[in-house]
C-alpha cells in the first residue's frame, strides 16, 4: 500500500471520528428521549401507513418496476453519491453488487416519496423521516455479511479469524453493553493518567461539587480568578483531556488562575437535588475561590447545560446584591428555547416532556448512559451500524479516541434537576424572565456583565442561530463568535488545530444569517481570541502564589478529584 493510500486512509478514519464526535449526546441534559417514544413514532408510522394501502402498492410496484430495470441494466439509477459504507471498490467494479446498490438506493428513495406522501405533517412528518431512516440504515448491505464485500475479504484474507474476533466482541457486547456495538477502546485510557492530568488540587468539597484549583503555570498570574463551571450530564475533564487539548492548560499557559467545578454523579438518593440546590453549591464555590485569590469578583466560563447554570448563578448573585460575575463566557449554550428548531424536537411534544419528568421522578434520576443509548438510534449509521460493521463483520477493536471515552463516561442526573431544565426547555423560561431559583427571579436581560458567546457552524445539538439570539434578550456588552466546527469540536479546540476556523462581527443584527453575511472568516482557534479578551477583564497581574488553597480551605485531593470516578 503506498503511502498517499494510508495517508487517505488515515484521513478518512479521522473524520469518522469526528463525525461520531459530533453525533453524540454530550452535554445535553434537555431532552427526556427514551426507547419509548422511538417505539411510539414507529407505531404511529406504520399505523398511517396502514390505513393508505393503496399508496403503500402504488410506491411498492414502482419500486418493483425499477429494480427489474436494474437487473436488465436498463436503469441508470445512482444513489448515494459520497456514501462510504459503499465506497469499497467492488461496488463499482463487480456487476451484482453494483445492482445490489442501485437496488437499495431506488428502494430508500422509495420510501422517501412514501412518506412524503402519506398525509402526515409538521411534527408526525418529522418523526417518520426519523422511522423511515432507521429502517434504511438497518437495511443497508453494508450491515450483513453478505452484502460487504469488505469484510467477505477480511474473512478470506484472515482464514476465518476475523469472524472469530467479530464474534468475541458481539459477546462482549452482549454480556457488558446492553448488546449495543462498542464505540471506544476503554482499555487505552484512564483518568488522572493519560486523561485530566493538569496538576491541581481539591480546594472544597459539599455534597453536590467539588472545587479544583489548577496550579499556575506562569509566574504571574491575573489577579481576578477564573471559574469553569461543566455541565452536569458529563465529567468535566472535556475541558482537560491530552495536555495538547487541555482548555484548562491553555488558559494556565495565558496566565489566569483557573479553578473548576466538578459535579458529583447522583444517584436515585438524590433525586430532590434541583436547581436550588446546585445554585446554592456552585455559590459557596464562589465564595471559596474569592476567599483563596482575595479577589472581589471573578470570571465565568460555562459550556452548554453549564452555561445554562453559569447564567443563572450570576443572575442570582447579582439579584442578591452581590455582583461577583465581572465576565460571563458561554459556549454552545441555548439560554433561549425553541424545541421544534432543534433535531431533538422531534420528540419534544409536551406530552413526551410530561413523561420524561414522571420517567426521572420513578427513578430517581436521568440515567446518563441510557440517554445515550437511546440517542444511538436518532443518528443509526454513524452511532450503531458504522460500529456493527468494524466490531462484528471486520473483527476490529473499536477506536481509541479521547473524546469518545470522556463521552462514554457520562453520569446522570437527579429526577427535580432534570425536570429544572425540561421546565426551563419547555417554557422558555429565561428568555420570559420566569424562572425562580431559591425565590429569586433570574433575569437574564438585567445580567449586564460583559460576555463573549461561541457556537459551532455545524452544531445540530445546540443549533448556533439559537445559541445567537443569547445576544438579543440578555442585558451587558456581548461579543458573538462562531466556530465552524460542530457541538463538541467547538468546545475542544485548541490553537494546535491549524484547520480551525472561526467567524467574527461586532455588530448584532436581529437575524443570525444576517450577522454570519457580514462576518469576517478568520484562522485559528476562537481560544486565543477570547484570552485576549478576556485578558482586557482580568485585572493586574501578580506573582502567582507559591501554594494551593489557604489556611481555611487547604488542599484535599490531588486533581482531578474524587467525584471524577464515581
Amino acid at each position: 500500500m503506498s503511502k498517499q493510500s494510508k495517508k487517505t486512509a488515515a484521513q478518512i478514519q479521522e473524520e469518522l471520528l469526528a463525525k461520531a464526535i459530533e453525533n453524540t449526546v454530550a452535554l445535553n441534559p434537555l431532552v427526556g428521549v427514551s426507547a419509548d417514544d422511538i417505539k411510539d413514532a414507529v407505531k404511529k408510522t406504520a399505523k398511517q401507513a396502514a390505513s393508505q394501502p393503496s399508496k403503500v402498492v402504488r410506491y411498492g410496484k414502482r419500486f418493483g418496476s425499477r429494480v427489474v430495470d436494474i437487473l436488465k441494466g436498463t436503469d441508470k439509477f445512482e444513489g448515494g453519491k459520497g456514501d462510504r459504507r459503499f465506497d469499497d471498490p467492488s461496488w463499482e467494479e463487480n456487476a451484482l453488487y453494483h445492482k445490489l446498490k442501485q437496488a437499495y438506493f431506488a428502494w430508500d428513495e422509495s420510501l422517501d416519496e412514501l412518506v412524503d406522501d402519506l398525509d402526515l405533517e409538521g411534527q408526525d412528518q418529522r418523526r417518520a423521516k426519523f422511522v423511515k431512516e432507521v429502517l434504511a440504515t438497518s437495511m443497508s448491505p453494508t450491515n450483513f455479511l453478505l452484502g460487504n464485500p469488505k469484510a467477505l475479504r477480511k474473512v478470506v484474507e484472515t482464514r476465518g479469524n476475523s469472524l472469530l474476533k467479530g464474534l468475541k466482541n458481539y459477546v462482549h457486547d452482549l454480556q457488558n453493553n446492553h448488546g449495543m456495538p462498542t464505540q471506544v477502546d476503554k482499555s487505552k485510557f484512564h483518568v488522572g493518567v493519560n486523561l485530566a492530568t493538569t496538576e491541581g488540587s481539591v480546594v472544597f468539597r459539599n455534597d453536590i461539587l467539588e472545587l479544583i484549583q489548577y496550579r499556575p503555570r506562569a509566574s504571574k498570574v491575573y489577579r481576578r480568578p477564573l471559574l469553569i463551571v461543566p455541565p452536569q450530564i458529563n465529567k468535566f475533564y472535556v475541558y482537560d483531556l491530552t495536555p495538547e487539548k487541555s482548555f484548562f492548560r491553555f488558559c494556565l499557559d495565558q496566565g489566569f488562575q483557573v479553578f473548576v467545578i466538578s459535579w458529583c454523579n447522583p444517584s436515585a438518593e438524590n433525586r430532590d437535588w434541583g436547581m436550588d440546590e446546585y445554585i446554592t453549591a456552585a455559590s459557596e464555590a464562589a465564595d471559596v475561590i474569592l476567599d483563596i485569590t482575595r479577589s472581589d469578583d471573578l470570571n465565568v466560563v460555562g459550556a452548554c447545560a453549564g452555561g445554562i447554570t453559569a447564567s443563572i448563578l450570576a443572575s442570582y448573585l447579582k439579584q442578591n446584591g452581590r455582583d461577583l460575575v465581572n465576565s460571563l463566557s458561554l459556549s454552545v449554550c441555548m439560554l433561549s428555547m425553541h424545541s421544534n428548531d432543534t433535531e431533538l424536537g422531534v420528540f419534544t411534544t409536551p406530552a413526551s416532556l410530561q413523561a420524561a419528568r414522571i420517567r426521572s421522578r420513578e427513578k430517581g434520576v436521568l440515567e446518563g448512559p441510557e440517554l445515550a443509548r437511546v440517542f444511538n438510534w436518532m443518528r443509526p449509521n454513524d452511532l450503531v451500524w458504522n460500529y456493527h460493521i468494524n466490531n462484528y463483520l471486520l473483527g476490529e477493536a473499536p477506536p481509541a479516541f479521547d473524546i469518545l471515552f470522556w463521552n462514554s463516561d457520562s453520569t446522570n442526573l437527579p429526577a427535580e434537576l432534570h425536570c429544572d431544565f425540561l421546565d426551563v426547555y419547555e417554557h422558555n423560561l429565561l428568555e420570559k424572565g420566569e424562572m425562580k431559583v431559591l425565590g429569586t427571579a433570574i433575569d437574564l436581560q438585567g445580567l449586564d456583565c460583559d460576555k463573549y458567546v461561541t457556537a459551532g457552524l455545524s452544531d445540530h445539538i445546540t443549533p448556533w442561530q439559537i445559541c445567537y439570539k443569547t445576544t438579543q434578550f440578555v442585558g451587558g456588552n456581548i461579543k458573538f463568535v462562531l466556530s465552524s466546527s460542530g457541538h463538541i469540536q467547538s468546545l475542544v479546540n485548541p490553537p494546535s488545530n491549524t484547520r480551525s476556523r472561526y467567524y467574527c462581527n461586532e455588530q448584532l443584527p436581529e437575524s443570525a444569517d444576517a450577522w454570519l453575511e457580514q462576518a469576517e472568516q478568520c484562522n485559528g482557534s476562537w481560544w486565543t481570541d477570547w484570552a485576549e479578551w478576556l485578558k482586557a477583564r482580568s485585572g493586574e497581574r501578580k506573582a502567582a502564589p507559591r501554594s494551593l488553597g489557604n489556611r481555611t480551605h487547604p488542599t484535599m485531593e490531588a486533581a482531578p478529584g474524587t467525584y471524577v470516578y464515581l
